[in-house]
């Protein structure tokens, strides 16, 4: 059986979320770090949950949403990365990227 390459690039990269954004509530960025996590994590979530879509429909809807809560999240991460007094995340920034070309590209083949 092959492996769902974006399933796990998503749960790593939701677990280098849960890490930076400890790292931002303990230098008291709250408010962005909330935001963070929320729509960082919910990549993976969504993702995971349109592996048992009740349609094709489903399944795009799906990935949609993990693809608008990506760009979010890449949203988030730009501006913690610019802001003076916040953790770099330059890695995080590389990841996202990724995980949204290969979104795109996972929602265009399945149209």
């Amino acid at each position: 059986m092959t492996e769902n390459v974006i399933l796990r690039l998503t749960f790593e990269f939701s677990l280098l979320i849960l890490e930076y954004t400890e790292l931002l509530e303990s230098n008291g960025k709250r408010v962005i770090s909330g935001q963070l996590l929320r729509s960082g994590t919910s990549i993976g979530a969504n993702v995971h949950e349109a592996q048992n879509p009740e349609s094709r429909k489903d399944f795009i809807h799906k990935m949609k949403i993990a693809a608008k809560e990506a760009e979010e999240t890449k949203y988030w991460l730009m501006l913690c990365n610019e802001t003076k007094n916040y953790p770099g995340c330059e890695e995080l920034l590389l990841r996202i990227i990724v995980i949204n070309k290969i979104l795109g590209k996972i929602i265009s083949s399945s149209k």
